[in-house]
């Protein structure tokens, strides 16, 4: 397969760009907050933090990604209707976490941006037939493409801000799904997509310096939902319009971990006959916390099944299935092997440390979890 060296150097360098960018803009956007009241303040015992701390970060990442799309990307009528939408995002993003919004006035907006994005093109028109006995092998969805676009939009834009439960976990979970999609793009030589991924990973990659725990800014509802929205409509834009060659399950497999973890947590809140929006301490993150984990190690974790994802994703869309299936087990099978080897340790001393030391190990998880229940 041919990759175009001067494509690969132009994503890098709008990669290294746009890092750099996001790099320097996170002190000043932390100052900002702290001057307009975007900050986190600990008022209650859900707050694991013991002094305030900025959550306007996403400012940074988006500045980083829009300022090297603006320079590097063409702007044709698709990219236009994202970044129209993202900047409603975006604003959105900043008054919620200056001032608490409503829900159902965050899901309007939200709804009004995915709009935005979808007559402007970035809609999902023909998929992969899932029904693999069926003589017709792809579904044109006509009508249909306009809710089914928006709902994915609104849905993964919703996904991304509810994983954001840890220092450093809905940024580093986004950049291995931008990354994953900018390898796609460059093997399918899809040089406008990879820049625009390019631009994405950059900007995350810069921001989560400050954003590792312990966490010195959040990126807050401003960052989670623009992640969230680019991701959808980028990979609208670079996956599903390919049904030709790659699988529709590819968007699902990149997004894989904030999908499951937003299904199984509206699932069980309904039936427990609760509003799906009521905040909880039962998302993926929390549970590995539960387990023994600390903050740290439940992000490396998160972060090794997201690459496990990502890398099954580039070989369902770019291998023969056969070949593609046996390497998604092998990843499988390395990833267990992986996440197993963060636990040991901890495990060992487990029982040992838990009635002496759980005031500590609180402290360690940090104040990412109390973001996840602002969002919610």
């Amino acid at each position: 397969m041919y990759i175009e060296k001067e494509m690969i150097a132009d994503v890098m360098l709008a990669l290294v760009v746009a890092m750099t960018i996001s790099f320097i803009a996170t002190p000043l956007v932390r100052r900002l907050a702290f001057r307009i009241g975007a900050v986190d303040v600990p008022r209650d015992n859900r707050r694991m933090h013991d002094h305030p701390i900025p959550r306007l970060g996403g400012l940074a990442i988006f500045l980083g990604f829009l300022i090297t799309v603006l320079i590097f990307a063409p702007i044709h009528r698709e990219l236009r209707g994202i970044l129209i939408g993202s900047v409603i995002i975006v604003i959105l993003g900043i008054v919620d976490d200056i001032k608490s919004l409503p829900a159902k006035l965050k899901l309007v907006v939200q709804i009004v941006a995915a709009t935005v994005a979808v007559f402007h093109g970035v809609a999902i028109e023909v998929i992969n037939n899932p029904n693999i006995f069926s003589d017709n092998p792809y579904w044109v969805l006509g009508y249909w493409s306009y809710p089914i676009s928006i709902l994915w939009i609104v849905a993964i834009t919703n996904s991304v801000n509810l994983i954001d439960g840890l220092d450093g976990l809905a940024d580093g979970v986004s950049t291995i799904g931008a990354l994953t999609m900018l390898v796609i793009a460059v093997l399918l030589g899809e040089g406008d997509i990879a820049l625009i991924c390019g631009a994405l990973v950059g900007a995350c990659v810069g921001f989560i310096p400050y954003n590792l725990n312990p966490a010195k800014i959040f990126m807050g509802d401003t960052g989670s939902t623009f992640l969230g929205y680019v991701l959808a409509t980028v990979s609208i834009q670079g996956l599903f319009k390919y049904y030709a060659v790659i699988s529709f399950l590819v968007p699902f497999i990149i997004l894989g971990l904030p999908i499951l973890d937003t299904t199984v947590a509206f699932t069980r809140r309904i039936l427990k006959g609760q509003s799906p929006m009521v905040a909880d301490r039962s998302h993926i993150h929390h549970k590995l916390i539960d387990m023994g984990l600390n903050q740290k190690q439940a992000v490396a974790t998160l972060y090794i099944i997201s690459g496990v994802l990502g890398l099954s994703a580039v070989m369902l869309a770019t291998t023969t299935g056969g070949k593609a299936a046996l390497f998604i087990l092998a990843l499988v099978l390395c990833g267990v092997v992986a996440v197993r080897r963060i636990w040991p340790h901890h495990e060992h001393h487990h029982e040992h440390h838990l009635h002496h030391n759980h005031g500590e190990a609180a402290g360690e998880q940090a104040s990412g979890e109390t973001e996840e229940e602002k969002h919610e």
